[in-house]
This record gives C-alpha cells, structure tokens and sequence, in this order.
C-alpha cells in the first residue's frame, strides 16, 4: 500500500490501479465522509479502458484517516492540523508524484462531491496539471448553490438507512452505513464551520488553458443538483474561458450516480467522453 507524508507530517495512503498499456492516468478523489475503496467498479471500468487509476484516502478519510486517528473510527472524517487547506494540498502533492511517475502520459482530475470541489480547487490553482476535469455530484460553491441544510430531507419520511440521499438503490445506504471506513455526520459539523466556508469559491477568471470539462449528476442530488451544476458549467465557460464543458444529467438519479440503478451508463457515458479527448496511441 503505497503512501506519502503531507506537510503536516500525516502518512497519505493511496491505491493505484495500472493498466496493462496506459493511454492516460486518472487520478480519482473521493467525497467527505468516505475513502477510495468505494469506486471498485468504477476503477475497473477505468483499468479495463486502458486508464491507470490513483486513488487516495484523503485527509482524515478512510485508511488515512483511522492511522491519523491512532484508530478511533469516530474521529473519522475530522480533517486535522492544516484543515482544509492541508488536505486539498496533499491532494495536490499525489498529483506531483503521478506527474513524476508517467511525464508523457495525459492526466485526468476525477473528484466526486467533495472530491469534486477540491478538483475545483486543484484546477484553479493548476490548470496546466490537467489535460481533463471531470466533476460528478458537484455544485457551484457558492451561496445559494449548494444546499446547507438536510440533504436526506425528501426521504426523511421513509426511515431506514437515512442515506437515500446517495442512491435510489436502498442497499447503497446500508452499506455505507455498515462500513467501518465511513462517517454520515455532516460536513459543516465534521469540518467546523470555519474551515466548512472555505469551500466557497467560483472558477478562476482567465483560466488561460482550455481544460475540457465534464459535469455530471443526479437530477434529484441534494446537494447542489442540476440547477447548480448548470451554474458552475456557465462559470467554466464565462469566467474561466472554456470551450469543452459537457453536462450530463441523469433522471431518477440521487448523489451518487456512480452508485445507481443506472451506473452501467453512467460508465459508459465516462468512458465515451474520454475515449473522444484522450484517444489510444
């Protein structure tokens, strides 16, 4: 299990996934509350696509965050010395390692949720990194645009796992919940609100690199949803210049559309996309 220490002096645990002849190199960043090993299947799609996958438990998160924690699975989630910042730079700092293991190969920033804001954040800071950004259950982070309050509120009523939110398929909540690796306490809660403000931000002005971009999310996501999302591609091509923003909305689908009764498309839908901006040799 290859690592790395942060600035801060917290060990990162990360996964890769080679390809047997790699055409690109994704580098996948998971959402609050949660770790890497929950995107197997769609790693394996990746893999078998011919894309090496690196995959890191974040900050706080996961297997990095039970070592950082001396174990205490309640602490899961708590982002630690550095807060925000500190993790979105370790985040960066795999992306560093990645770049100096494969110079020729194309670099794709994967963020899901969370994930997808820090990729928000990475891209911003970095647009020359990254030959392609895909955000998937994002939202313009921005007031207003993402939702402070219960994100299980339209399902409150039907008890159970109180995860709906993440998936139409009921088994999705209950897994989450029965995993060790995993927290469900809210974000601001688990951040504080302090360090939970400095997720607000807009895309860069004058991004001067045309990153083509895909967006991709739930109709009935909670968190930001497609208004939001519609939002955050206006940004990308007014703000930031531009010219390759796809967005992808999915009927029926919650938070986690990697995750849902439609995943095989959802897939596909991925793959199609990369397949047409980082060709085979």
């Amino acid at each position: 299990m290859p690592e790395f220490v942060d600035a801060y002096g917290i060990t990162i645990v990360y996964d890769v996934y080679e390809a047997e002849d790699p055409r690109a190199v994704v580098q996948l960043l998971h959402g609050v509350g949660e770790h890497a090993g929950r995107y197997a299947a769609l790693i394996d799609a990746l893999v078998a696509d011919g894309l090496t996958v690196y995959a890191d438990d974040h900050r706080g998160h996961g297997r990095t965050g039970l070592r950082q924690w001396g174990g205490d699975h309640a602490k899961l989630g708590r982002l630690g010395p550095g807060g925000l910042g500190a993790a979105r730079d370790a985040v960066w700092t795999l992306t560093q390692i990645i770049r100096e293991r494969h110079p020729d190969l194309p670099l794709v920033l994967l963020g899901h949720s969370w994930g997808s804001f820090l990729a928000q954040m990475l891209l911003d800071r970095h647009p020359d990194a990254f030959d392609a950004v895909v955000l998937s259950g994002s939202a313009l982070r921005w007031p207003g645009a993402l939702n402070p309050g219960d994100l299980n509120g339209p399902w409150k009523k039907l008890g159970g796992s109180g995860m709906q939110w993440l998936s139409s398929d009921e088994q999705v909540g209950r897994d989450f919940v029965a995993d060790p690796l995993t927290t469900s306490v809210p974000l601001a809660k688990l951040f504080g609100p302090i360090e939970a403000a400095k997720l607000f931000g807009r895309p860069r002005r004058n991004l001067e690199r045309d990153v083509p971009v895909l967006l991709m999310v739930g109709r009935d996501d909670t968190v930001g949803g497609p208004r939001s999302v519609h939002l955050l591609a206006d940004a990308y091509r007014s703000r930031s210049g531009l010219t390759d923003v796809t967005t992808l909305v999915y009927p029926g689908a919650r938070h986690e559309i990697f995750a849902e009764v439609q995943q095989a498309e959802v897939r596909a839908d991925l793959l199609a996309w990369l397949d047409a901006r980082l060709p085979a040799a």
